[in-house]
């Protein structure tokens, strides 16, 4: 049984069908839905803070915050509630973390990021947390 899902999303195409696919299993379930935007903060770990980081750091905030509020609006109109957050550090650590933090029993996630190397294999957080995670998950391709 099925009582809560994770969703993963960061705006590419594998995530949308995706989150899809975890709207539609929710309903099947009645189960509880949540959404997850990490802001992959390694990518700037290695260099000093200033203005331009700050910059592409808020960019990237607001786009979760708006792929986010995309998503609930979606799951809204198909009838189902979604819970939503943000997290900050490595995308496929964070998922995992968030997924035990709530005891989800099925995590979803698109096949591939938005990357171009992504979509030569596996994506680097699909296949990351598909090695790491003791929860069932659902890998949805393109």
């Amino acid at each position: 049984m099925v009582r809560k899902i994770l969703i993963a999303v960061d705006g590419s195409e594998p995530a949308g069908r995706a989150l899809a696919k975890a709207i539609e299993e929710a309903k099947v379930w009645g189960a509880e839905l949540h959404a997850l935007y990490v802001v992959e903060s390694g990518l700037f770990s290695s260099l000093p803070m200033d203005n331009t980081l700050e910059i592409m750091y808020s960019l990237l905030q607001k786009e979760g915050e708006d792929l986010l509020n995309e998503s609930q609006e979606k799951s809204t109109a198909a009838g189902v509630s979604l819970n939503t957050h943000i997290r900050q550090g490595h995308a496929g650590s964070e998922i995992i973390a968030l997924a035990e933090e709530l005891a989800v029993d099925l995590i979803l996630l698109g096949s591939h990021g938005k990357s171009e190397v992504d979509r030569l294999l596996l994506g680097s957080v699909t296949d990351y947390v598909v090695r790491h995670s003791s929860i069932t998950t659902m890998v949805v391709r393109a």
